[in-house]
């Protein structure tokens, strides 16, 4: 037991009487959070999350579950990486990965070949629903035991308004809700391929058989734009679901997740993002203004 007269206990209590004749002004300083009423977001569900500190900015109707469209994909690619298969194993495009419930369309030819990276980032980068039908088919056990995985990993992470119904996004089974979204991103973003491949502008890739070769682009206009510093980026579209965004990215020195869901416009999330950004920026200039005029 320490007595009054220990060293180390008298250095602790002059501590203690130093920060006690310490303002107030001067504790540690808490940044002030930017006004959620400030932000005005066309998005029917988002939630903008604070990586760093843990806490919530903005929060939209944040457990709504709906429709998610290709945001599925990021936990196709999780589950593709668990697995651990080779992924310089060549997979095939066949009949069965051709979209018969919404009949879009892809450029990937039945009877293409090609290895289970570039499939993968073409599922990310460019939203391939073909490449991302195909990594679920060549799992083991097949697409059940694939979606299986995905269910288990969502359940794995507490996401408690999400399920899974396929490996595309393609079905509205695929639901989950804007707060779920932030921990399925969080999670994502620590995958390096996953971080790598949703952030890759472009890209062409030649395919061995049959022979030929495809310019694709990301899906994501502020990835290509270069300007927004952006470590994991997914969109997604269908009617059910709207057009949906997700983002790990860095506005000024703060590391944030933005979850836009169920916009209308294509142009939408594009935009509730860009308000996100100057609603944080302004708060910046703000306390920057401030601090300039107290000194």
């Amino acid at each position: 037991m320490y007595h009054g007269s220990h060293p180390l206990l008298r250095q602790g209590l002059r501590i203690i009487a130093l920060l006690a004749l310490l303002p107030a002004s001067l504790a540690i300083a808490q940044p002030k959070l930017p006004d959620p009423k400030r932000l005005q977001l066309e998005s029917t569900q988002a939630v903008v999350y604070d990586a760093q500190t843990g806490k919530v900015l903005y929060a939209k109707n944040p457990n709504n579950t709906a429709p998610i469209a290709s945001i599925t994909k990021l936990m196709t690619a999780m589950v593709v990486l668990d697995g651990k298969q080779p992924m310089d194993e060549m997979l095939s495009i066949s009949k069965e990965d051709i979209d018969h419930l919404k009949g879009t369309y892809s450029r990937l030819r039945i009877g293409t070949r090609q290895s289970r990276k570039e499939m993968l980032r073409l599922a990310l980068m460019s939203s391939e629903n073909r490449a991302a039908s195909a990594l679920g088919r060549h799992y083991p056990g097949g697409r059940t035991a694939f979606i299986a995985a995905m269910n288990r990993k969502a359940a794995e992470l507490k996401m408690r308004h999400t399920h899974f119904a396929d490996t595309t996004g393609l079905s509205s089974g695929n639901v989950s809700s804007a707060g779920d979204l932030v921990l399925m991103t969080q999670t994502a973003s620590r995958y390096r391929l996953i971080s790598e491949f949703t952030t890759t502008a472009q890209r062409t890739v030649s395919f061995p058989q049959p022979r030929y070769s495809l310019d694709f682009v990301n899906t994501n206009r502020l990835v290509r734009g270069g300007s927004w510093d952006i470590e994991l980026s997914k969109t997604g579209y269908t009617s059910e679901a709207g057009r949906c965004l997700v983002m790990k990215t860095r506005v000024g020195n703060r590391p944030l997740v933005m979850v836009l869901l169920n916009s209308q416009g294509k142009l939408t999330p594009l935009g509730d993002a860009n308000r996100i950004k100057r609603w944080l920026e302004g708060n910046t200039a703000a306390r920057s203004s401030k601090s300039a005029r107290r000194a």
